[in-house]
């Protein structure tokens, strides 16, 4: 279904979204739109929200089975201004945010459906969930200069790490079970990053609910939504399997032609299966098995 703005959307769709999980999916352009719409229905999510100005290249068979929206993600602040819009509008229902060319997963996500998860984390008394955004890129980009490749994914093995989240407003000292984390691209190419954005750590599957906003820096305004894990014991968390750095680095005018590979002696074949990232440390299964 399409809507020309989300206003349209939310005056005439917004009942869509009472039953979740919902899965608002960025387009920033055209690249790998049809993967992820169907990475993200074949996890289990409804409704699946695709927003952007390039949303037309959809196959007509996935077409018909989200809802397209016509919106400008490259105005400022746009993508947390559509969250919390469309939080506001389902309090109370489970929600996750990515972009395109991006890929979510949870621990066992081959026989699980993300109802089954978000169900078991609600158990445990959780109502956000951490994600590691995780660099993808093609191992040849003599054929991928857009450095997009789904057959020829690499992905780092190593050289993550985190470092504790200052708090101002109490001496800058570190925030209770809250972390700031980097690695991958990011961290190989930073004099290409601002520091701003060279943290990996995305709170991208969460529960709605009344005040509740998403910040620029992908945390909320409610500090418990940012944490990790509850105090008594590790949670689930999840990773999203990401171009989106490679992409930008080797479209952006400043950074391409300094990159000739991004092949490194930590580069490793992505596998496309949750137990490779559990394996590397990138995925916590907490008490769930």
């Amino acid at each position: 279904m399409d809507h020309d703005s989300l206003d349209r959307f939310l005056t005439d769709q917004a009942s869509a979204l009472a039953k979740g999980p919902v899965a608002m999916i960025f387009a920033e352009d055209a690249v790998e739109l049809d993967s992820t719409v169907r990475h993200h229905l074949s996890a289990g999510f409804r409704p699946v929200l695709l927003l952007g100005i390039e949303i037309d290249g959809l196959s007509p068979e996935l077409a018909g089975q989200i809802h397209r929206i016509r919106y400008d993600i490259h105005a400022d602040q746009a993508v947390p201004a559509a969250v919390n819009r469309i939080i506001t509008a389902a309090p109370g229902a489970w929600m996750y945010y990515c972009y395109n060319a991006e890929y979510l997963f949870f621990p066992f996500c081959e026989t699980r459906s993300v109802r089954e998860m978000l169900a078991f984390h609600t158990e445990e008394r959780r109502d956000a969930m951490l994600a590691y955004v995780v660099d993808l890129y093609a191992g040849d980009l003599d054929r991928f200069p857009n450095a997009v490749s789904r057959d020829d994914a690499l992905i780092d093995r190593s050289g993550y790490y985190a470092l504790g989240r200052p708090d101002p407003a109490n001496h800058n000292h570190p925030r209770e079970r809250q972390l700031d984390f980097f690695g991958g691209l990011r961290w190989r190419f930073e004099e290409h990053i601002p520091p701003a954005k060279r943290r990996i750590d995305r709170i991208a599957l969460f529960r709605a609910a009344a005040g509740l906003e998403l910040g620029e820096g992908h945390t909320f305004n409610v500090d418990e939504y940012n944490t990790y894990a509850c105090p008594w014991h590790n949670n689930l968390t999840a990773a999203i399997c990401s171009f989106r750095t490679a992409k930008a680095l080797k479209t952006n005018p400043g950074s391409r032609f300094d990159i000739l590979s991004f092949r490194w002696h930590n580069s490793t074949p992505f596998r496309w299966h949750s137990q490779q990232l559990m394996d590397l440390g990138l995925m916590e299964p907490g008490q769930w098995f």
